[in-house]
């Protein structure tokens, strides 16, 4: 058994806890924060046998999308008053970042 933990960008959580549903993958859905663009995530936790870890890898590969982003970097004022002008930068972003784990043991109680 193993446990994934995906962290997906917000705007592919509903389609992917979709495809999810439709493939009896059972997921805990939290939502959480990134830490480079304070933006919102959608983390889910799953608990899956062995054999099927590869199934979930690919439904998340084909909902999770990286999209180009502009942000604006922060502005950097020093003691003389004089400021930089910062114009704002394109990042990508999206995706999913995703961890597998063995899992020891599973109990549902």
């Amino acid at each position: 058994m193993k446990l994934i933990v995906a962290i997906v960008q917000d705007k592919d959580a509903n389609t992917l806890s979709s495809e999810f549903v439709k493939a009896n993958v059972r997921a805990t859905k939290l939502s959480t924060t990134g830490g480079f663009l304070k933006s919102g995530n959608t983390t889910f936790i799953i608990g899956i046998d062995d054999e099927r870890v590869e199934d979930v890898l690919k439904i998340i590969r084909e909902t999770s999308h990286a999209r180009d982003q502009f942000m604006a970097p922060p502005v950097n004022v020093d003691v003389t008053g004089d400021s930089s002008m910062s114009y704002p930068i394109e990042v990508q972003v999206g995706g999913a970042t995703v961890f597998v784990v063995p899992v020891e043991q599973f109990h549902r109680f």
